[in-house]
This record gives structure tokens, C-alpha cells and sequence, in this order.
């Protein structure tokens, strides 16, 4: 079966996705000159908790969120952080950060021995909780998005948040179906 991936053109020169709505985040900086992009990070997000739609997460993104509008909102106060990508409930793609760049997106983290998870990953958020399934669109956008990006980048594998990150992060959380990804070995 060939993949479906006419949504999205292929990265561009400067690591930004055709066909995501392009949202630019300054939570971000230059990745180590030695370091490869091989490992995708799935997290998810919701703001309010459990509250899906909205402006929040963007706002929390691009550092307008204003934090007086939920009690939850005043432990962001300060917080500087994005991902590459945010997959929202309806399957749109927002990309915040081109892949050449390090996203703060991962904060303290290990794999494999390697710690700064950031220096080596694309973080990709996925609008949901620990509580809730997520939707058959944001499956059929996050394989499209995974397929564009490993026909770029020498991917070897794809973790959760909480993989990287064990006892302080739980993302993508019970609820994600990781049976729906590509496998990472398939060749065009």
C-alpha cells in the first residue's frame, strides 16, 4: 500500500513542512553542529487539562498565554517551551519550530544512555491527556508526518515523553496506540 502523504510536501530547505499551518515559536535554538536528527518524541498536551480546542496551546507555544484566564495557568508562569509539531484533534498540523532547530521540547531527559534529548529529537505534540483516546485524524496525520520526516532525517526510533523523561513525564499517556505508527524501517 503507498503511503498517504499528498497532505504535506516534503521538508523544505529550511525544515519546515508544507502543508502545516506554520506558527513560529521563539522557544527554540541551534542544535549542536555535531549532533544527527534520529529519535521523534511523542508527547500530548492539553490547556486546560482535559480541554481540547481552543488558542492555548499556541498561546503557550508562542509565549502569549495569558496566565490570569485558569488557576492551572500559573505553573506556565515563565515556562519557555515548544515542539516541532502539534496535532490537533481534527488531524491539523501546526508546525512551530523548523526540524533544523532544537525545540525546547523534551527538558530534562536520557535515551539510550544520551541525555539532552532535545540536541537529537523532534518533538511532536499530539492535542490529549492521559485520559482520553485520541482521534483517528490525528493518527492519520501523525503517519504522514512521520513518513515525510524520516524521507529527511535518519530516524531510528520513535519514544513517549514519559520513555525519556521516567517519573516526571507520563505523555503520550495509556490511551496512545502506538500499533498506529509506520515502522521506521520501511524504504520508498
Amino acid at each position: 500500500m503507498k503511503p498517504m502523504l499528498e497532505a504535506f510536501g516534503p521538508l523544505d530547505a529550511e525544515g519546515w513542512l508544507p502543508g502545516a499551518l506554520r506558527i513560529p515559536s521563539p522557544n527554540h535554538d541551534q542544535r549542536p553542529a555535531s549532533e544527527t536528527i534520529s529519535l521523534l518524541v511523542l508527547h500530548a498536551i492539553s490547556l486546560p487539562p482535559g480541554e481540547f480546542g481552543g488558542q492555548a496551546v499556541i498561546d503557550f507555544f508562542t509565549n502569549r498565554l495569558d496566565t490570569a484566564q485558569h488557576p492551572y495557568y500559573a505553573s506556565l508562569i515563565d515556562m519557555r517551551v515548544a515542539a516541532h509539531f502539534f496535532v490537533r484533534r481534527d488531524g491539523t498540523l501546526v508546525q512551530f519550530v523548523s526540524c533544523l532547530a532544537r525545540a525546547w521540547h523534551a527538558g530534562i531527559s536520557c535515551w539510550r544512555g544520551r541525555e539532552r534529548c532535545n540536541d537529537f529529537s523532534i518533538g511532536i505534540e499530539l492535542e490529549g491527556d492521559d485520559f482520553t483516546p485520541f482521534a483517528p485524524k490525528q493518527y492519520t496525520t501523525l503517519a504522514r508526518l512521520i513518513e515525510r520526516l524520516h524521507e529527511r532525517f535518519p530516524l531510528r526510533e520513535i519514544v513517549a515523553h514519559g520513555d525519556i523523561s521516567p517519573g516526571r513525564k507520563t505523555d503520550p499517556g495509556p490511551y496512545f496506540d502506538w500499533s498506529r505508527l509506520p515502522p521506521l524501517d520501511r524504504r520508498k
